[in-house]
């Protein structure tokens, strides 16, 4: 499936459940009413910091964008995920691909792997949200700062950070040299 389908299948069904209309998703996300409609029917490429305002608004994780909408068969979600299943996504601005590892099946962790390119920077201005959601980052390859609330970290290969979701953070690669690296998201709903 085309990912920008995907993600405005699950934007509208997360928004869906939460019986909010355009406007109220703008008021709450700070993202225009008109922009999120084109997001709703696959017409805009929207960035990792667009998406993720919607995320916070809608109280999910960023990853939870990506997934695949609500199966609505009577058959339960396969607890398996092969590669070429797995929704690949690049932001438009920076160029940083993201890969849900994932399986469609509900489990309280979710895996995400990001290639993320040198000299690029996302800065996501997270805030709490209706979930307390949990994020670890394991440095595959290369070398990644990242900026947690006040705090900036320099991330080598095998070095892993756990924070809480629950202020801004800024992904930046310093190098020369493209980062890979894991993400562990996991979610407690209050």
């Amino acid at each position: 499936m085309d990912i920008h389908a995907n993600i405005a299948r699950r934007l509208r069904e997360l928004r869906d459940a939460k019986g909010w209309s355009l406007e109220a998703l703008a008021e709450r996300s700070s993202v225009s009413r008109s922009n999120i409609s084109l997001i709703e029917r696959g017409e805009s490429s929207p960035t990792a910091v667009v998406l993720d305002k919607l995320a916070t608004a809608l109280g999910v994780s960023l990853a939870s964008l990506f997934e695949a909408p609500g199966n609505k068969t009577q058959q339960a979600p396969s607890p398996h995920a092969a590669a070429h299943d797995q929704a690949v996504w690049t932001d438009p601005e920076s160029g940083y691909v993201r890969r849900n590892l994932s399986p469609p099946a509900w489990s309280p962790i979710q895996l995400v792997e990001v290639h993320f390119p040198p000299g690029q920077r996302v800065a996501y201005d997270t805030s709490l949200r209706d979930a307390e959601i949990h994020q670890q980052v394991w440095i595959m390859e290369g070398a990644m700062e990242m900026t947690v609330g006040e705090r900036l970290w320099r991330l080598e290969t095998g070095d892993c950070l756990a924070m809480r979701l629950d202020c801004p953070i800024v992904y930046r690669n310093p190098t020369s040299k493209p980062a890979r690296y894991l993400v562990a998201l996991s979610s407690i709903t209050h």
